[in-house]
């Protein structure tokens, strides 16, 4: 799922006012070393005018002009930086002042997206998917395989090679994971791991926790004035790179929640749109909480990754 227009006439509004705000800056540095600085001036006029004196005799067949004028800008240029560090100023004070020098503050090298336009993109993407904060706590740079033993670590390890693959071959290869497992095992964590990596990449990641999944579509589905303010949101559900349904069997389930869950893994399936879900059910009981095409369009479509062990959260718990 792609950025809006309007969201990108909002960064682009941004790159404006940072032009804007450049061209000011450079200005009032100008004004001022102008004021401070009477021959600085005096050394600006000499090489306008001597720029002209030079192009006419160019123009009327000297060709030693260019050679002379280059020689005498070169001087003038060296002049005008010892005046300015004399002052004590950088010797590039009065160049164009820019927050990116790379694009200069365009978004744009050679036709191609600068680093400060491709932050922008993530940055808003990041505001978009409502997991921001949660990425703070759950990333690959907290990894630790501390808390795992015997067969828990060996699944774990596991989970983690199996992210690490998805998260290489996402651009090439279209899968789906699904983490299940007792409460506090990193399923969460592992989650959160998969979508900061692809969020950094550029990539639009959509968070829900299987409670908010289902109020949304339920509002959609039954209440008009909800349906036109979350149309967006809805519309995401389906396009975004990567869906991530966390602690799925908390919502009420009924043949609703369950049909619409159906549609939309169908949907994202056929779209080769990737899905991220998580559970505390085992594999049993979540055959026996939805339909049988609900439980076989997850065996046969997702990498299964099981998570074992004791509840990390509460050994922290207890340790602190």
């Amino acid at each position: 799922m792609p950025l809006t227009n309007t969201q990108y006439d909002r960064i682009f509004r941004q790159y404006e006012e940072k032009q804007r705000q450049n061209r000011l800056e450079t200005q009032r540095r100008r004004d001022y070393v102008y004021e401070q600085l009477p021959q600085y001036r005096e050394l600006e006029d000499e090489t306008a005018t001597l720029s002209v004196a030079q192009g006419k005799k160019l123009l009327s067949g000297d060709e030693a002009a260019l050679e002379e004028l280059r020689k005498s800008l070169g001087a003038l240029k060296e002049q005008k930086k010892k005046l300015l560090q004399d002052a004590g100023l950088p010797a590039d004070y009065l160049e164009p002042v820019y927050a990116c020098p790379d694009c200069r503050d365009t978004g744009y090298i050679e036709r191609k997206k600068c680093h400060c336009l491709r932050q922008a993109e993530i940055s808003l993407l990041y505001e978009q998917s409502g997991i921001e904060d949660m990425l703070k706590r759950n990333h690959f740079g907290l990894l630790s395989y501390e808390y795992y033993t015997g067969e828990a670590l060996a699944l774990f390890r596991h989970a983690v090679e199996t992210c690490q693959s998805f998260i290489k071959n996402f651009n090439s290869d279209y899968r789906n994971l699904f983490f299940y497992g007792t409460v506090g095992t990193g399923k969460s964590f592992l989650s959160g791991c998969v979508a900061k990596e692809l969020m950094d990449k550029g990539h639009s990641v959509i968070y829900f926790g299987a409670a908010g999944l289902f109020d949304l579509l339920s509002s959609v589905s039954f209440d008009a004035k909800s349906r036109e303010e979350r149309q967006n949101t809805y519309s995401d559900l389906y396009q975004c790179d990567l869906l991530i349904i966390d602690d799925l069997g908390t919502e009420l389930t009924n043949q609703f929640t369950a049909s619409q869950l159906f549609s939309l893994l169908n949907e994202r399936h056929l779209g080769k749109k990737s899905t991220l879900i998580s559970t505390n059910f085992t594999l049993a009981q979540l055959r026996d909480r939805y339909s049988d095409r609900i439980f076989s369009r997850i065996t046969s479509n997702f990498e299964v990754c099981r998570l074992a062990g004791e509840d990390i959260r509460m050994y922290k718990m207890t340790r602190a």
